[in-house]
């Protein structure tokens, strides 16, 4: 549980951290080759990401403009502990036009 809120919660607070005006968050549980898949999926309507910026900005301490508060672990936090759980993050354009970033977990059968 502590792991989910740790990567659900870095993906939230950066897109709250780079959103003009509205995040939207939803979560679903899906079904793929019999095995559930928790999804979760971030969507701001920030300045977006330059292209080909997704794979750098999950470095650990990368960080694209130093303006805004952090650390620049939280991305790399949440893709870390994704794979220790045979899952993924991924980060793209938003249909708000920002970026959206993308949790996917594998559950247990």
């Amino acid at each position: 549980r502590q792991d989910l809120e740790e990567m659900a919660g870095n993906l939230i607070d950066n897109a709250c951290k780079w959103a003009r005006a509205r995040v939207e968050v939803r979560a679903a549980v899906e079904r793929d080759d019999e095995r559930p898949i928790l999804r979760i999926t971030v969507d701001d309507d920030g300045p977006g990401l330059p292209e080909g910026a997704c794979a750098d900005v999950m470095r650990r301490g990368r960080r694209l403009d130093e303006t805004k508060p952090g650390s620049g672990l939280g991305l790399s936090i949440a893709a870390d502990l994704a794979a220790h759980y045979r899952g993924r993050v991924q980060l793209g354009p938003s249909p708000l036009g920002g970026t959206r970033a993308e949790l996917e977990l594998e559950g247990q059968t």
